[in-house]
């Protein structure tokens, strides 16, 4: 059995999940998210506990097993907490804004500002300048929307300027040396 598949997923306060053949709809404080999952797993909910069943130890049946009961696990954690994505951004005169309408202006070393408006169910936030915060219920959504604001300008490896998550690493490479 999936070491992942056969955990249960605990339901906190405040947060409620019904069950309609195979779409799910997960409530809770943050929102609402629903998803249809494949039919051949199971979905049971009983005291507050969700768990998954597979109908047969076949190869898709064990990878469905696991990726359902992680997709269930962060919709729930996802109506609970939320999820967030931290950005920084490194650079002599490199910065982002937010703006009135809830978008994200970033001077990121092109000849024009680069404007990101945020999908729904994300909400940004810049502090100081320089750190900027995707928030949502959706752990998807936020790690792509995160995703393409970094795209817009990668840390790179000889002086580390560019967006880059919290606490990356980045490799620098020597420069070129004199003869």
């Amino acid at each position: 059995m999936s070491r992942i598949g056969r955990m249960p997923i605990s339901l906190p306060t405040g947060v409620t999940a019904e069950i309609r053949n195979n779409r799910v709809t997960v409530r809770g404080p943050r929102g609402e998210m629903t998803r249809v999952f494949d039919p051949a797993m199971q979905i049971v909910l009983e005291d507050n506990v969700l768990q998954v069943h597979r109908p047969t130890d076949e190869r898709r049946h064990r990878a469905l097993h696991g990726l359902t009961r992680a997709l269930l696990a962060n919709m729930v954690t996802g109506v609970s907490t939320g999820f967030q994505k931290d950005l920084e951004i490194q650079g002599v005169g490199y910065r982002a804004e937010l703006q009135s309408d809830g978008s994200i202006v970033m001077h990121v070393g092109f000849s024009h500002p680069v404007h990101i408006l945020p999908p729904p169910g994300i909400v940004f936030e810049v502090e100081g300048r320089t750190r900027m915060t995707v928030r949502g219920i959706d752990k998807e959504l936020v790690g792509q929307v995160a995703a393409e604001i970094r795209a817009w300008r990668p840390p790179e490896p000889y002086r580390g300027k560019g967006i880059r998550y919290v606490g990356e690493k980045v490799r620098h490479k020597a420069g070129k040396t004199g003869s």
